[in-house]
């Protein structure tokens, strides 16, 4: 049996020899039971030396494969890119900085090969070495994401996780541009178990992801799997205008029937009202714009990914 292990790479030169070490271990940790592997390096345009790394490995040891894209397309591409390259009956992902730890794969197969699951993933239970206001921004994101989705994305999912072939048929089939990859992950089904560790620092190099990078990507999860942002806003808007009728009804009582006039003009509230008022709608019709730019992205119908060069051999 085969199994693919996928590694997306950016600027991961320092980490990457001592993760390829790790998964030679998984490796030889499982040979007796005729498992093959291959390790398949995406190189998602990095800037250092991660391209030279990845030569150098796969110039060494056959099982090493590798795509380079042509320029940097982001992770979610990378992934979709390895799934695509890998030809196992076992897909796995996970990150090259060692914060998914290769020791968990021969948990992962043994779980996959008992049929009781299709697919084996990890989830963090700590946060441990994380900045507290990410950690509270990133639990507040999983609460608000799930009461808007029809699907449960788990606080703590990692991308890292082993899947049957069937698993990543599924995934593939799903060929949306801008890709949430935990979202599309709890959308497939199948059936799941997870396996819970520490947090694990990096072994080398720094994150990719800052606050504001992860922000757009929380953004684009909600966006993706939900049209919940577009009830709110309508159900805003129609809650500020039976307040403002009710308002409008009010004033009109008092000044018709019980004969009482204002003698305050009330300049500053009527200017915060209509600041309030437009600060609503241009959010609402930010909303709006960011579901109509991802429908014009996808009618655009451009490939998720550009590759410059590989070395996968493609069956006849």
């Amino acid at each position: 049996m085969l199994i693919s292990l996928v590694v997306p790479c950016y600027n991961e030169e320092a980490a990457l020899p001592i993760l390829y070490q790790a998964l030679c271990e998984v490796r030889d940790s499982v040979k007796d039971s005729g498992r093959t592997f291959e390790f398949i390096f995406v190189n998602d345009g990095s800037r250092d030396k991660t391209a030279e790394v990845i030569r150098g490995l796969a110039s060494s040891d056959k099982d090493v494969k590798y795509v380079f894209f042509s320029r940097n397309f982001g992770k979610e591409a990378a992934m979709y890119a390895g799934m695509e390259a890998a030809k196992g009956e076992y897909v796995a992902i996970l990150d090259a900085d060692m914060q998914d730890p290769p020791s968990l794969i021969p948990d992962m197969i043994k779980s996959l090969d008992s049929g009781e699951c299709d697919i084996v993933a990890a989830r963090r239970v700590t946060r441990k070495g994380e900045p507290k206001i990410r950690s509270f921004f990133a639990r507040m994101f999983y609460k608000i994401i799930n009461k808007m989705c029809d699907v449960e994305i788990a606080d703590g999912a990692r991308d890292f996780r082993l899947m049957t072939r069937p698993v990543v048929d599924a995934i593939l089939s799903m060929g949306e541009k801008q890709r949430f990859s935990k979202g599309i992950f709890a959308w497939v089904g199948f059936r799941t178990r997870w396996i819970e560790h520490e947090n694990v620092e990096r072994v080398a190099g720094e994150t990719k992801w800052s606050f504001w990078k992860l922000f757009k990507y929380a953004v684009d999860g909600i966006v993706a799997f939900t049209t919940a942002p577009l009830r709110i806003a309508t159900y805003t808007g129609m809650a500020l205008a039976a307040g403002a009728f009710g308002y409008l009804l009010y004033y009109f009582i008092r000044a018709i029937i019980m004969k009482i006039w204002t003698t305050n003009a009330g300049y500053p509230s009527l200017l915060c009202f209509i600041l309030f008022i437009g600060g609503l709608v241009l959010m609402a019709l930010g909303l709006i714009g960011e579901y109509i730019g991802r429908i014009y992205v996808e009618t655009k119908a451009r490939p998720i990914y550009i590759k410059s060069e590989d070395n996968i051999r493609q069956d006849t």
